[in-house]
């Protein structure tokens, strides 16, 4: 979809949207529509259900005195609490209208609405939010009729802050973009998306500057990465080792102040310890932490950012092939921890385990982040719309949190300790896999934490629930939702950047 900032003009035909705050009368430009049409627009407010709450909205086909075609009003709520999220809100939201009524053009008056953001922030963020609503994955639709298609191919939006609005919104775009990355690499099937192609797709951000190594599974042999390889074992596809560097701090600079590591299990089966066949197909997203990394990489180089960050994936398939591992089963990590896999559905961490302790030894970060599709145990905990955030240290935990309410992606703490650690704890090896049926979500990020070397900062993120939409959101249209990319994003910009 094309965007674009014009000045705030009714148009001569087409489709005009204007925004309304909740329980406002009607000013600037939407007095002088209700002017036009004798009073329409004030008749509307007063009998129908429409009050400009966050998320309603009202259509008007021919209204007498415009010579537009469709009128929509769009509300935004409470005028101060007109952020970036309710504008996004409010965009996509009328996005998702117009593509379902089959319009191609339209355009969205906006003026200031309160004062949490200039006009110009306005603007782009309610573009924004209509650019994240348009994605759809339909690369394998070939019969699919034009009516259920994505109709809207331009929004062009009225303001008079339209060539300060363009300059914000050109940031925003690069998010988006990082954002679309994420979402077509979860989309894909398992026989599109495996170890050896991901790293290929991933091959397009050398475009951007970004630098790419990979291991192959003889690399990761050598280096004794065993947690990693056993996984892997039962597939035909080689586990890959993906570690992308951003230097957006300069040449010189050979510091990596964080490194964003995420679980891409490209298809998950469980293993010997096999899950039910009902909905299993949902596995193929088991890779959504390794996608927000890539799409996150994407993001910050298309935007420049002025910092070091290092990104890598761990890209295997659970198979349970006749040379797949068993329960019971011990494997020597890379870092030299043994661990007994008591349930080989109890992967990710075991994938993680070898690629923190790589990206520690070779890039000597200050501050990890995982990201992961971990457990089921924390959509039980949290349900689909918030993930779950363990951390080794309380500011970086605040700031996650605060940047995640900031972008609508939010993460809720929950607590580690000695009791929960000795529940892993096993009788031949250093630790398993797995602990009791209790706090599933905890002993899986208290394995990961003893991955993490002393005086690193770290937090994980366990992003089971919020990988995958079952129903549109005003920004989220059903499907991956590339949940992560916004809130690190956010992170790097407000906490790492130069």
């Amino acid at each position: 979809m094309r965007i674009s900032f014009a000045a705030p003009e009714l148009p001569s035909s087409g489709v005009v949207a204007v925004l309304v705050p909740e329980d406002a009368a009607p000013a600037g430009i939407l007095a002088r529509i209700d002017e036009a049409t004798d009073g329409v627009v004030k008749r509307l407010l007063s009998s129908s259900r429409f009050k400009g709450k966050k998320g309603q909205l009202v259509e008007l086909f021919a209204p007498r005195g415009l010579e537009v075609d469709r009128l929509v009003l769009v509300g935004v709520g409470k005028a101060e609490k007109a952020g970036a999220l309710a504008l996004e809100a409010a965009g996509g939201a009328l996005a998702g209208h117009l593509n379902g009524a089959g319009v191609k053009e339209a355009t969205l008056i906006l003026e200031p609405i309160g004062d949490e953001l200039d006009p110009a922030s306005q603007a782009a963020h309610a573009a924004l939010g209509a650019r994240l609503r348009c994605y759809r994955f339909d690369k394998y639709r070939t019969k699919e009729k034009q009516e259920k298609k994505l109709s809207l191919t331009a929004l062009t939006l009225g303001t008079e802050a339209r060539e300060a609005a363009a300059a914000a919104y050109e940031a925003l775009d690069s998010i988006a973009e990082g954002v679309f990355v994420t979402r077509n690499l979860v989309s894909e099937p398992a026989n599109v998306i495996y170890p050896e192609s991901f790293v290929e797709q991933a091959r397009a951000l050398e475009k951007l500057g970004v630098k790419l190594e990979v291991l192959d599974g003889a690399a990761m042999r050598e280096r004794g990465m065993g947690a990693i390889l056993g996984v892997a074992q039962g597939s035909e596809r080689e586990p890959q080792l993906l570690v992308m560097t951003w230097n957006g701090a300069g040449e010189e600079n050979s510091d990596y102040p964080l490194a964003v590591v995420g679980k891409g299990v490209c298809f998950d089966t469980g293993g010997i310890s096999i899950k039910p066949a009902a909905n299993m197909e949902d596995m193929k997203w088991d890779m959504g932490g390794a996608g927000v990394v890539v799409g996150l990489m994407h993001a910050l180089a298309a935007r420049k950012a002025k910092v070091n960050v290092v990104g890598a994936c761990g890209l295997v398939e659970n198979m349970p092939d006749g040379k797949a591992q068993r329960p019971g089963d011990v494997v020597t990590s890379m870092s030299g921890q043994t661990i007994e896999v008591i349930n080989t559905d109890a992967e990710g961490r075991l994938v993680l385990a070898d690629v923190l302790t790589y990206v520690q030894q070779n890039y000597k970060p200050a501050t990890i982040v995982d990201l992961a599709t971990l457990t089921g145990a924390i959509m039980v905990a949290l349900g689909r719309k918030t993930a779950g955030l363990f951390s080794n240290d309380d500011e970086l935990s605040e700031a996650l949190s605060e940047v995640g309410k900031a972008v609508g992606e939010t993460v809720w703490r929950l607590p580690l300790g000695e009791d929960y650690d000795r529940m892993i704890d096993s009788d031949i090896a250093d630790m398993k896999n797995v602990g009791q049926r209790w706090a599933g979500s905890i002993t899986a990020a208290q394995f990961i934490q003893r991955f993490i070397d002393e005086g690193v900062r770290w937090a994980h993120l366990d992003i089971a629930g919020t990988t995958w939409s079952e129903k549109d959101e005003p920004t989220v249209p059903k499907g991956a939702t590339a949940f992560g990319v916004r809130l690190l994003e956010r992170y790097v910009a407000e906490h790492h950047e130069k």
